[in-house]
């Protein structure tokens, strides 16, 4: 949700992070490796005891992860651009969650029903997006839901921020993220059928 609407405030500072990084003659897949080393660090910072640290990497690398988009669209976006994207991006949030699942072991029960939710919602998103014709600013339909990067960034933050509170925090996380995929699901009958006629 955040993503789709307040994208807007944000773009203009991503656009100059991504002119300058392409001035200095990195490309938009080199950013997309960078983005995914900072972010994998952010569950070890965390599994180590340095939360803060792990929360600040964690969004340099979600940060990185719109630069790196941003960079693909003023050269050339490449397929393979694309794959790693979204492949470092589910990377990023195992990292965090096993982080949190190795430092506080009572809670793995939660967070295995947050990751069944997120395969969930984002096998619906990469099926629709490889299945329909519609295209977007990315290379594939790019399927807006309550929970899109930000928001899940927002809650792997409140899980590491907040220790105590990271089971309610987990399951919240969850119910949104299985709605979100139910969203998807019910968005992606209406589009496909449209299509299909």
């Amino acid at each position: 949700m955040l993503d789709t609407h307040a994208r807007k405030f944000v773009q203009p500072s991503i656009d100059k992070t991504a002119g300058a990084l392409l001035k200095i003659g990195l490309t938009a897949n080199q950013v997309t490796v960078i983005s995914f080393f900072i972010g994998v660090s952010s569950g070890v910072f965390f599994y180590f005891g340095f939360p803060i640290i792990a929360v600040s990497v964690l969004w340099i690398s979600g940060y990185l992860d719109a630069v790196d988009g941003t960079m693909a669209r003023k050269t050339k976006p490449s397929s393979f651009g694309t794959v790693m994207d979204v492949t470092f991006d589910r990377l990023v949030e195992i990292s965090v969650i096993l982080g949190v699942a190795f430092a506080i072991p009572n809670v793995q029960w939660a967070l295995l029903l947050l990751s069944v939710s997120i395969i969930f919602s984002m096998t619906v998103f990469l099926t629709v997006g490889a299945v329909s014709e519609q295209k977007g600013i990315k290379s594939f339909y790019y399927q807006a839901g309550l929970a899109e990067r930000t928001e899940g960034f927002i809650f792997l933050t409140l899980m590491m921020l907040l220790p105590a509170y990271v089971l309610w925090v987990t399951l919240l996380f969850f119910f949104v993220e299985t709605f979100t995929g139910c969203q998807r699901l019910l968005e992606a009958k209406k589009i496909l059928e449209k299509e299909e006629v």
